[in-house]
């Protein structure tokens, strides 16, 4: 487990969950950049423990970065490094997005999930599946080489986008187990939902609606 000191500069949808007694909300402040550094020290074990215990041959040592850049907005993502290793990156404009300290550790939680449930490798395999199908039918319609890549393009893309809501759901349902076993409030922190714009219902869209994601958090909170 490391928590690089770049944090402290920049200030199974069905499943169960037994919750840890939920602690007074506190509020994050960048004036208070070690209170990030806390939040993540607790929520960071966890999920390196939950990753080590539910998959096998899969490296659960997280990074996590702070992006200073404001161009990024308000976002959190999840990647690996050249070797393998898990990286959590997130924005400085979530950090200033976010009011309590609930909020940051599930959207923490919910980043290490993609993670352990293997979420960009499956979509890897979707884009590239997407872009074979797509790309042949383009061929047997007599699309000349351009066109073939072109439709190989727009296959890739379907196919990333298939299963990225689903995966969102399934992030949210264990980002909400490793939140509480952290000791934080899932269901407060899922409350951050309310002030991001919310993605409706549209077909392409990559992330689902912004209710359906807290109903998913609150059913895993509640049933343990």
């Amino acid at each position: 487990m490391r928590i690089l000191a770049l944090l402290l500069l920049a200030a199974g949808l069905s499943g169960c969950v037994a919750t840890a007694p939920t602690p007074t909300a506190s509020v994050v402040g960048r004036a208070d950049p070690s209170a990030l550094g806390a939040d993540v020290a607790r929520v960071e074990p966890v999920a390196e423990r939950e990753c080590r215990d539910r998959v096998q041959g899969v490296n659960c040592d997280f990074t996590i970065f702070i992006e200073s850049d404001p161009r990024a907005g308000v976002n959190a993502f999840q990647t690996v490094d050249p070797g393998g290793r898990p990286v959590i990156i997130v924005t400085t404009g979530l950090l200033e997005a976010v009011i309590y300290d609930d909020e940051l550790a599930f959207v923490i939680g919910h980043e290490a999930a993609h993670h352990i449930r293997q979420h960009i490798p499956q979509q890897v395999d979707a884009a590239r599946r997407g872009a074979l199908v797509f790309g042949v039918l383009a061929q047997m319609g007599g699309a000349d080489e351009a066109g073939i890549r072109e439709a190989a393009e727009v296959g890739a893309t379907v196919g990333a986008r298939r299963f990225s809501q689903e995966h969102e759901l399934e992030a949210d349902q264990l980002g909400t187990v490793i939140a509480a076993r952290a000791g934080f409030d899932p269901v407060r922190g899922a409350a951050f939902f309310q002030r991001l714009p919310d993605p409706g219902n549209r077909i392409f869209s990559t992330h689902p609606p912004n209710a359906q994601r807290q109903a998913v958090v609150s059913q895993a909170a509640a049933c343990g």
